[in-house]
């Protein structure tokens, strides 16, 4: 379906909800693992194959060397949160004086050979989640990998790898370009998905959040719905039989079964419906297949509780949420909260989120993450610092007409300055 670039270029402007994170994460010698193409082109670079900007420190990382950190006993201790420690909650209220109210944030110090160190600041205020919902996306498909192959981990990989599907309408619109790599030929080119790209269900997660693509939300999305409507018939399913299913089948029904999808495994981690929800689909080309269902929303400690439970191997099971945890490892460029030089060493393993919405105002420009009626940044990420400290941060503001993105990374540094005091 074609549109009027003018007019849908207008209403971007008013109304539009953005979120860009140009930034790719799993490590770079997963190759031969995922399958994902443009690793492959990364590990030329660090190899000198080809010539590009090689990866900072904290993103050399080997796919051998990511590990879960809250297994057994430290793990089993964390089933809830815990109350905030008194020193370092001083030490982060001390950090928001000068900044908006909204500023909501949770943090967790982990550090190995260490107690346990929480404290927040509003971290039950909800906001609109932005991309940082794809984290629940990408549950949600881990969960329906194991109902398709309980009993053999190795069978959900490989059907991550080889499955190939085409986006369709589903991936329409985002403006965000994805990276398309050819390793005979060495050809490498970014652009927006196009309704005939084809990419394995392992290289639309990683699009999904390595580049924080819209589109490849939704077509994952997609696939986790169909895996649970066709069973162990899904490994097979052509997409003329996945075509019929979304046409034949009653908009409430494809409506209750996304919320399902993706919902149900958060609700699995105690987290509840006020502390994060999905209700949407992140494009329009998706929404007009399957309506959206109450909103979505998330609080600091929502996407905390989902940060504890990957690193205890709650998602689902230990290697799943391992794999989680590979997807979120940031190994290019970094932004907002993550691009903290203090981190630049250290290993993160980030989401970014953002949307903004626009409405006429007498001397007021609307430019990207500069809303005047709604204005969402958040950040959750997980920090390994060489010197083994380890810490965890859901972050969440809405400042309005102002892009936070420096504020954010202005947090980055004073919370790792707290946090490895000593």
């Amino acid at each position: 379906m074609k549109i009027k670039t003018a007019a849908r270029s207008a209403l971007i402007a008013l109304l539009l909800l953005f979120t860009v994170v140009e930034a790719l994460p799993y490590p770079i010698d997963g190759y031969a693992y995922s399958g994902i193409r443009r690793l492959l082109r990364l590990q030329k670079i660090i190899d000198g194959e080809v010539k590009d900007t090689k990866p900072i420190p904290g993103a050399l990382k080997s796919i051998n060397d990511i590990k879960l950190n809250l297994l057994g006993t430290k793990g089993d201790s964390l089933v809830t949160l815990p109350d905030a420690d008194k020193k370092l909650q001083q030490q982060l209220s001390s950090l928001f004086p000068n900044l908006d109210e909204s500023y909501s944030v949770a943090l967790m110090d982990i550090t190995p050979g260490k107690k346990i160190r929480y404290a927040g600041r509003q971290e039950t205020k909800g906001f609109q989640p932005g991309s940082v919902g794809k984290l629940a996306v990408l549950a949600g498909l881990f969960t329906e990998l194991a109902n398709l192959y309980p009993d053999s981990y190795e069978k959900r990989i490989a059907l991550l790898k080889t499955k190939m599907v085409r986006a369709g309408t589903w991936g329409n619109f985002d403006s965000h370009t994805v990276p398309f790599y050819n390793p005979e030929t060495g050809e490498f080119f970014k652009r927006t998905v196009r309704e005939d790209d084809v990419f394995s269900l392992f290289e639309w997660a990683d699009h999904m959040l390595s580049v924080s693509n819209n589109s490849a939300a939704s077509i994952v999305w997609r696939e986790v719905m169909l895996m649970r409507a066709f069973g162990k018939d899904y490994p097979a399913l052509t997409e003329a039989k996945a075509t019929e299913y979304f046409t034949t089948t009653p908009k409430a029904t494809l409506k209750t079964l996304a919320n399902e999808v993706v919902n149900a495994p958060l609700r699995k981690l105690d987290i509840t419906e006020d502390e994060w929800r999905l209700g949407s689909m992140f494009t329009q080309g998706a929404k007009k297949i399957v309506p959206g269902e109450g909103g979505s929303i998330g609080t600091p400690r929502g996407l905390m509780k989902y940060l504890v439970a990957m690193e205890r191997g709650k998602i689902v099971d230990q290697k799943s949420s391992l794999e989680i945890k590979r997807l979120m490892y940031m190994t290019d460029r970094r932004i907002r909260y993550g691009s903290s030089p203090r981190l630049t060493n250290a290993a993160i393993y980030f989401k970014s989120g953002s949307l903004y919405k626009c409405k006429p105002e007498e001397g007021f420009e609307c430019k990207k993450y500069m809303g005047n009626v709604e204005n969402y940044m958040n950040s959750v990420v997980i920090v390994e610092q060489p010197d083994g400290t380890i810490y965890m941060v859901a972050l969440m503001s809405n400042v309005l007409k102002k892009n936070s993105n420096l504020d954010h990374l202005g947090l980055g540094s004073s919370i790792d300055d707290l946090i490895r005091k000593k």
